[in-house]
């Protein structure tokens, strides 16, 4: 997951209702609650088939495929799945949609929503009853300008890692990452305390958002982009911490992920900062001494990793939307999203799933999905993708030495241009 961005156009408003209700069933065809809706009435007929595109994972296809089976099983509406990268869908929805060949579903990260709603192609949802099924952090995710866009079927973050051959227990403070890394570090013999991608804006913003810094102020999901927090007060906390990691050589510049993960899997770190994709690696080589726990607090205050939200999206050019959301919800009710865990291993965003014993009994996932609460969604507003490159040059600068104010003003002064150009 790390960074999806893309720019787009408008979005069209629904004519009509758009439920999270799930249409009527008829008798024999099974309980609406077990998807999450009213049973109330609507208009829409029902469809012999909804189309939907999934990501072209095999693990992800094979869990949704067994849901798709229950879906029908309850409602006699087939399942038409397409596999596709999910980065690549929304340049053939484009092309599809407008032709009448599109899906009534699709997947997508909540990064990119700001982009799908400008350019149409996205209806909004009403979840009703079931959005507060979700996390929090999930549904801030998929809200934009107001209005609910998504589905939320995964969550994702970082978090820690840590050798338990190396440290008794995962650092809980900075202080104590530190005294780890000021421990355990020899660049002579190749063996650090502590390794993060550090100069990664993606992996770094925790250290910025626990004392205060912010990407753009954002209220009930309209962001304002004009009010960028990345050389404030706390941003600039944020930038001397990291730099001090460099100066005391606890952290090589010139790391890099390839670098980091074969050094921790060599049994060289003692802890790092990192995604749950790298648990099948990690425990491979490490077994039992494998650990996780949460980020460490920063001055008291939990560190605010970014989140990154999958969801369910129903196309503006569905004919079946109130039977398409049916589905979306049904997807990523409770039952269903611990079945797509256990299947694809990504974690659930609706809460009773993620609180549930599938995901807290694996010890390497819990802390995942408890530093989820402390999480920031990525930005979905387009003007995003203005912030990564100067955001990351910062970070290298600051790694090799530089003012870190005049850093951060600097970029900041770019990313104001950058957006500025963007929208002439």
């Amino acid at each position: 997951m790390k960074k999806y961005v893309s720019v787009l156009a408008s979005s069209l408003l629904l004519a009509g209702v758009l439920g999270a209700c799930a249409p009527d069933r008829e008798e024999g065809e099974g309980s609406t609650e077990n998807n999450g809706g009213s049973g109330e009435s609507t208009e829409e007929e029902k469809p012999e088939s909804l189309k939907v595109w999934v990501n072209d994972s095999e693990s992800q296809k094979a869990a949704l495929d067994q849901i798709f089976e229950k879906y029908t099983e309850e409602t006699g509406i087939e399942v038409d799945v397409t596999p596709m990268n999910m980065l690549d869908q929304i340049e053939a929805l484009n092309l599809d949609g407008p032709a009448g060949n599109g899906p009534d579903l699709f997947f997508q990260p909540h990064d990119r929503i700001g982009s799908v709603v400008l350019q149409g192609l996205a209806a909004p949802l009403d979840l009703g009853d079931t959005e507060g099924d979700y996390s929090e952090t999930a549904i801030e995710a998929v809200t934009y300008d107001g209005e609910i866009y998504g589905a939320p079927l995964v969550v994702e973050t970082y978090a820690t890692f840590y050798n338990k051959d190396l440290v008794d227990e995962a650092p809980v403070t900075v202080e104590d990452l530190t005294a780890v890394a000021e421990e355990q570090t020899d660049e002579g013999a190749g063996t650090y305390g502590f390794l993060m991608e550090a100069a990664n804006f993606y992996f770094s913003y925790p250290f910025f958002g626990a004392n205060g810094a912010y990407v753009f102020n954002n209220e009930g999901g309209s962001y304002d982009v004009t009010d960028i927090g990345l050389n404030n007060e706390g941003a600039v906390a944020g930038g001397e911490l990291i730099q001090s990691w460099y100066e005391n050589g606890y952290i090589p510049i010139e790391i890099n992920p390839d670098v980091m993960n074969g050094l921790f899997t060599d049994g060289k770190v003692a802890t790092v900062i990192s995604g749950p994709w790298n648990i099948p690696a990690y425990e491979e080589a490490l077994g039992d001494s494998l650990g996780t726990a949460i980020l460490p607090t920063v001055e008291g205050t939990n560190a605010t990793s970014f989140v990154g939200v999958k969801s369910w999206m129903v196309s503006d050019y569905s004919e079946n939307k109130e039977w398409a959301t049916d589905l979306a919800l049904f997807i990523t009710n409770e039952e269903n999203s611990t079945l797509y865990f256990e299947e694809a291993g990504e974690m659930p965003a609706n809460q009773a799933a993620l609180e549930g014993e599938a995901v807290t009994s694996n010890e390497l996932i819990s802390a995942f999905a408890e530093q989820i609460q402390y999480g920031t969604p990525m930005p979905s507003t387009p003007e995003m993708q203005q912030v990564w490159d100067p955001i990351n040059n910062a970070l290298q600068f600051i790694a090799q030495g530089n003012d870190v104010k005049e850093v951060l003003d600097e970029a900041v002064q770019t990313i104001e241009d950058n957006i500025a150009t963007s929208q002439q």
